[in-house]
């Protein structure tokens, strides 16, 4: 498992990413990340046109019931996995 030192560290290196990754991942990137600090998501869903703030809510969403210490562990390992493809 990822200490939460190490999932500081993971998030503080996922900032300094060579090549930005596409959508998917950095949506993926950010329900993990919010998972592993917060929990189950909160509050409502966005609506109207705020397309990226949904999209944002559902990647979270997604993940509804994952415990934090896991999400901490894949977050760490896909920011690990980004680099390596750097």
């Amino acid at each position: 498992m990822a200490t939460p030192e190490e999932f500081e560290q993971a998030a503080q290196r996922a900032q300094q990413l060579p090549k930005k990754p596409d959508n998917m991942t950095l949506l993926k990137l950010y329900a993990l990340y919010k998972q592993a600090s917060e929990g189950d998501v909160s509050g409502d869903r966005p609506g109207g046109f705020d397309f990226k703030a949904i999209a944002k809510y559902d990647a979270w969403a997604g993940l509804n019931g994952k415990s934090q210490d896991e999400a901490r562990q894949e977050y760490v390992a896909l920011v690990n996995q980004l680099f390596q493809q750097a």
